[in-house]
């Protein structure tokens, strides 16, 4: 079985490495992207991502609407999508609903959470 693709978009340095570790160590193949424009080479390739970790405050195009952008297009609309915030959980229960994505991963998280909350959507 091919490994799982996961994307993570965040503009921070020290994030994207410490998912991509945590999640490479899970045994996920990772690319990273510090913006949703840069991001879209990856989801709009011929390997598209089997899950997408979105930043909530990215600059340009905040990841709360990169994700309701990414459910309105056919190629992507399936693809999971776990938004990634140090807001209230609160709050992102509200931005999982309002922008359509399948869940969330609070900052700041450990290794074993952020490859656990992905294993329960990729198996």
């Amino acid at each position: 079985m091919a490994q799982k693709r996961i994307l993570i978009v965040d503009d921070s340095e020290l994030v994207l490495v410490m998912a991509k570790d945590a999640l490479e160590a899970a045994g996920y193949e990772v690319f990273t992207a510090s913006s949703g424009i840069e991001a879209n080479s990856y989801i709009f390739s011929p390997r598209k991502p089997d899950l997408i970790i979105l930043d909530v405050m990215l600059p340009m195009l905040d990841g709360n609407k990169k994700a309701k952008l990414l459910r309105e297009k056919e190629f992507s609309r399936e693809i999971p999508i776990l938004l990634l915030s140090s807001k209230s959980e609160e709050e992102l229960r509200h931005m999982v609903v309002e922008s359509g994505a399948d869940g969330f991963i609070r900052k700041p998280f450990t290794n074993e959470g952020i490859a656990t909350r992905v294993r329960s959507l990729l198996g």
